[in-house]
């Protein structure tokens, strides 16, 4: 889908309080805007803007932010996590630590 239509009704993007609290919470945010905040993110041209079904996603920094494409509604942001390289399937199963199993380090 063209990002286009989402950044051309960036001035419609807002949350409900429920949201504001949830978004907070999530990214751990110490700011008055949250809205404003998501959508300088959202602006950002490092930002990957994609949608799928009825939202929009974001992402950048490390985060994502969920917003309803119809309303515009921002429901939801979340830290990505990025999974170190360096560690195993094996390893991610046990909680990312090296253990010692017959045939496995």
């Amino acid at each position: 889908m063209n990002k286009e239509i989402l950044l051309s009704n960036i001035d419609k993007v807002h949350t409900t309080e429920m949201g504001i609290d949830r978004i907070k919470k999530n990214l751990r945010l110490d700011t008055d805007d949250v809205v404003e905040w998501c959508r300088k993110k959202v602006l950002d041209e490092g930002c990957n803007i994609y949608k799928r079904g009825k939202n929009w996603y974001c992402e950048i920094d490390n985060i994502k932010i969920t917003i309803n494409s119809y309303s515009y509604t921002i429901i939801t942001a979340h830290i990505l996590n990025i999974y170190r390289a360096d560690i195993s399937f094996y390893e991610m199963r046990q909680g990312g630590r090296k253990q010692k199993a017959e045939g496995v380090i």
